[in-house]
């Protein structure tokens, strides 16, 4: 996704956005991170990838009530359809994304 301000694009998208707040020292967070990749890719693009640094952004990681990380969100149209913290497996992930498709 283009390097806009990352709120606009979550009220703004019209398609659904999986937002994933990470930060660059999470083991985690690096270990989901080709799992995100595979599962969106599998569903043929129509979920669209956001990375929030959360050392880079703490007040957006603050306002969605980011405790821990990873942690991801699913937006459409600003609204927060499904979240979820930690890691997952990629059924699991793909279940959930699966049914906003």
């Amino acid at each position: 996704m283009a390097k806009k301000n990352p709120k606009e694009l979550i009220q703004k998208s019209q398609d659904a956005v999986l937002v994933d707040f990470y930060a660059d020292w999470c083991g985690p967070c690096q270990t989901m991170d080709p799992i995100i990749a595979e599962v969106l890719d599998e569903l043929g693009g129509k979920i669209k990838l956001l990375k929030i640094n959360v050392d880079k952004h703490p007040q957006l990681a603050q306002q969605f009530a980011v405790r821990s990380i990873p942690h991801y969100a699913l937006f459409k149209r600003g609204k927060i359809l499904w979240r979820k913290g930690g890691i997952m497996t990629k059924k699991d992930l793909h279940q959930s994304l699966k049914a906003f498709c």
